[in-house]
């Protein structure tokens, strides 16, 4: 799943360990492996991974890839592949442009799946997270 791509979002991989947690607003410009705890607002430009001991509760989710063997609680914007392994727990509604889900995973929501939920919804959490996201470069650059 994380394989090096040529616009460079999976050349960087970040982690979240196990027994680590993480409150707030959540922006990786690579890819993300979880096996700890997030709670708040997720975006991924890269592939992101959440492995069975990987917990993500938050209002939304964004990513490119998600491979889900942990659980999610939440909205979920996918542009392109959303895999739910058997070990695998959602809770909440999916938009992505394919849905994998193995069996004995569990799946609680309602999903919209096609080539057409390309241009993903933004919320107003996203829009507050991406000011917060640009105000904090724009100070580090200075």
């Amino acid at each position: 799943m994380f394989r090096r791509k040529r616009d460079g979002h999976a050349a960087t991989l970040s982690f979240i360990g196990r027994g680590t947690e993480l409150e707030g607003t959540l922006r990786v410009e690579g890819s993300l492996r979880v096996d700890g705890v997030l709670r708040g607002v997720v975006i991924v430009k890269g592939d992101l991974e959440v492995n069975r001991s990987g917990r993500i509760e938050g209002p939304e989710v964004y990513a490119r890839n998600i491979l889900l063997s942990g659980e999610i609680r939440g909205r979920v914007m996918v542009e392109d592949k959303l895999s739910l392994s058997k070990q695998a727990r959602l809770e909440g509604d999916v938009i992505a442009n394919a849905l994998d889900i193995e069996a004995g995973a569990v799946f609680i929501g309602s999903s919209k799946t096609g080539s057409e939920v390309k241009a993903l919804p933004v919320s107003v959490e996203t829009e507050a997270a991406d000011v917060e996201w640009k105000k904090l470069h724009q100070t580090q650059e200075a």
